[in-house]
This record gives structure tokens, sequence and C-alpha cells, in this order.
């Protein structure tokens, strides 16, 4: 065991040392938080001078992370920072950065790489620096392994390189950071070493691999898995549509069998950051070896067409009382991605909202976790959240319900609403007024 490997490991086991997280979102703030709670001084670095202000006058912008958990982080020892150069002060750095994709469905690294290019200059040995950020099998390897050796370190020996995927579920009450097991791979068995050792200090169980590239994979099989199954289930929506069944009331049957079977919900699309995306690193990097991944593509093409499906049932919802979109006024309930969050990334009540004003529809919406339209990189609405009186659900003519947010009274909803497309199978008693989606 070298010097630095034997120090570096000295360092997590004590606590002494000082953990950089870089990227200060919805996996980078639960991480920091974690290691202040176990004692650990932590220094957040962001490009985004407005969330650094925000965090070191102890506030929060997330919203199931309170204001005082910060306050209280920031009386103990955490800092937030956009100077790079203070990159030198840690000990670990902690990569949670975005990777979304571009207009051709590809990955856009450029996030990964002109992070690593920031830190480049402050590299010093000693420090282990881990990649959270869901990407292809190789990213670490071809991306982050010569950048990091450009300055004369050595991977291996005086510095050390992991990936190891983030998996937080935002809003899941029954995990936190602490209980979700970690996947870890080193680029060399002394890399895993000191991964371990930053690690297990702030997570209960740490899986190791064999390699960044087995540990890369890891990460988008459980999002492939997660994606190629709501396709199938809302493909599954559309046959027992037509045949008159109750998906919902099959797919709970189903899930009574103990053993061969997870329930997987249809819905209006998919959204968050990870499963619309992450599919696609593979399908991408699998083209340089000559593959074509049939199942992605297809569960893309299905989850895809879903706010089209959701809008075709409001038409025909619609038509049934001889009136047409254009011209009606429509209330999106629940513009997240998912519910019981304020999370808007990729959230297919947006595009369901689009293609109700391209058909000529007045669009409102209704979200208790989002009370203005925000800045979005690719949607633009000047609307803030409405307030479900009895009196504003009728002076809609249909109510379209995306997300099932629990602050909704479904009960008021369901009274008042002239017409509800149900995409969330939150109504299972059949009523004239309620159409499935």
């Amino acid at each position: 065991m070298s010097e630095h490997q034997e120090t570096s490991i000295a360092k997590f086991k004590s606590k002494e040392a000082i953990i950089g997280i870089v990227g200060l979102g919805y996996v980078g703030l639960p991480l920091m938080l974690r290691y202040n709670a176990i004692g650990f001084r932590v220094l957040g670095i962001d490009i985004d001078e407005s969330k650094v202000i925000k965090l070191n006058s102890g506030q929060s912008y997330i919203e199931h992370i309170p204001a005082s958990k910060i306050t209280l982080a920031r009386e103990s020892g955490f800092s937030a920072t956009t100077d790079f150069s203070r990159v030198s002060e840690c000990d670990a750095l902690i990569l949670c950065v975005p990777t979304p994709l571009n207009k051709y469905r590809e990955p856009d690294m450029s996030f990964v790489i002109n992070t690593t290019d920031a830190l480049k200059p402050y590299l010093r040995a000693g420090q282990v620096v881990s990649l959270e950020s869901t990407t292809y099998p190789g990213t670490t390897e071809e991306e982050l392994l010569p950048r990091v050796q450009e300055g004369g370190l050595t991977v291996g020996k005086n510095i050390f390189l992991v990936y190891s995927p983030e998996r937080e579920d935002p809003g899941n009450p029954n995990f936190e950071t602490r209980t979700i097991p970690k996947v870890i791979g080193g680029h060399t068995p002394a890399c895993l070493e000191v991964g371990i050792a930053l690690y297990e200090q702030a997570i209960d169980q740490v899986v190791q691999v064999s390699s960044t590239k087995a540990a890369e994979m890891t990460k988008l099989l459980e999002n492939i898995h997660r994606a190629v199954n709501i396709g199938l289930v809302n493909e599954m929506k559309i046959v027992a549509d037509r045949m008159g069944i109750d998906i919902f009331e099959v797919v709970d049957a189903a899930a009574t069998k103990p053993f061969g079977f997870t329930a997987y919900y249809p819905g209006p699309g998919l959204g968050g950051h990870c499963i619309p995306i992450d599919p696609f690193y593979l399908t991408w990097k699998a083209r340089e070896y000559g593959l074509h991944t049939r199942f992605i593509e297809l569960s893309g093409e299905v989850n895809k067409a879903m706010p089209e499906y959701v809008l075709t049932k409001l038409m025909d919802g619609l038509n049934n009382s001889g009136k047409a979109l254009n011209g009606s006024k429509v209330l999106v309930l629940g513009i997240a991605y998912k519910k019981n969050v304020d999370d808007m990334r990729e959230s297919p009540s947006v595009e369901i909202m689009e293609l109700i004003e391209a058909k000529g529809g007045i669009v409102g919406y209704s979200d208790p976790h989002v009370p203005v339209f925000p800045k979005m990189r690719e949607h633009h609405f000047e609307l803030s959240s409405e307030t479900l009186s009895a009196d504003n659900i009728a002076s809609f003519d249909a109510v379209v319900l995306a997300t099932d947010h629990d602050k909704f009274d479904y009960e008021l909803i369901k009274q008042h609403a002239r017409l509800i497309v149900d995409s969330r199978g939150k109504y299972r008693a059949p009523a004239e007024h309620i159409i499935k989606a």
C-alpha cells in the first residue's frame, strides 16, 4: 500500500478529511448534509453563484430539504464557493454535475468535462476523485483519467479515481442517502480501497464492482430496467383501455404474486433527470461496438408517445360534450415530474401543456409544489399555480390529472370538474365525467 493511499484512508477513517462536493443540486446537496451530519468538514463548489449565496446564508432551493438543515450545516463547518482554486483544500472531490442529452439524443458531456478541466489545475497528491453523474461505460477512463493525470499525478499511486453512481429518490420517505446501498468501482484496486474508505463512513452498505465501467453500466441497467418496464405497462394500458379493462386493477392483482413480478404503473410519460435520458447513453455508446439497443429505443418510443395519448383522450372527452379543444380552458393538475416533489426536469406535464396550447386550448395549471412556472431551457409559460376552489375548478372545461400529488383534494376535484382526464389511476370508480388516460 502506497504512503498516499494509507494517509488518505486514515484521513477518512478519522474524519479529518475535507469533502469537496462539486455540483449542489438534488444529488450533491443531500450528500453534503450526510457528510456534514457525521462530522466531516464539507466544501460545496458550484458554478451557480445564486445557489452559493443562498446556501451560505442558510437558505435551501430544494423543497424537500428544509432551510433549517442548511443553517445547521453552516454552523458546523459547511461552506459553499464558486472558487475552484479551493479544490486543493479538499481530500475528496465528489462530482455531482448534470449529464443531459442534446437535441440529437446524444450525451452532453460538457458539464463533466468542463468541471474536470476546472478542477485539473488544483488537483494534488492524496486526493480521491469520484464521479457520481450517470454516464456511458468508459467515461471515467476516457474523459477523467487523462485529465486527472495531465499535471503529472499517477492514478492509483498518488491520486485515486472512482465511479460511484448516485441513487437519490427525491420525495421518497422510505429511503435516505445513508440507507441506499452505494455501488463503487475503482480504476485500480488502490483507487477502490480509497473510494471505499470515503463512502463507508457515510453509507451503510458499499457494493464493490471490478471496474469503473462495471459501475457505470450498473447505473444504466437500473434505469433501463425502469424505462423498459414503464414502456411495457404503458403499452399494456392502451390495449387494456381498448378492451374495457382497468390496467391499474390488473397491475395491483398481478402484484400479489410473491415472486417474479414487480409492479410498474402507467402514466402520462416519463420525467425526471434519469429515466427519460440515461438509457440513451448506452444506445449511443453501443453504436461504437456496432450494436443496436432495440429494447431501449422501443420503450423510448412508447413512453414518448404518452403525452400525445393523453391529449387524444382529452380531445375525445371534450368532443363527447360537443366541444373543440380550440378555445377550451384546460387545467393541468401537477407539473412536477412525479408526486410530492418540486422537480420539473423532463416533466411530461409540460409537454401536455404545450400540446394543448398548440391545438388552441387555453391552459392553466395547479401544483402545490410549484407556485410559479419556473424558467426552463426549452419551455416557456408565464403562469402561476391556480388555487383549487369549487368555483375555479368548475370554470375549466376539463381537468387533466398529470401528477398525483398527495396535497390535492381529489374529492373536491371530482365533485366540481366538468371533465377529468386521469392519467394516474386516482379515480378507480367509473364515472361519466372521468376518462382514463
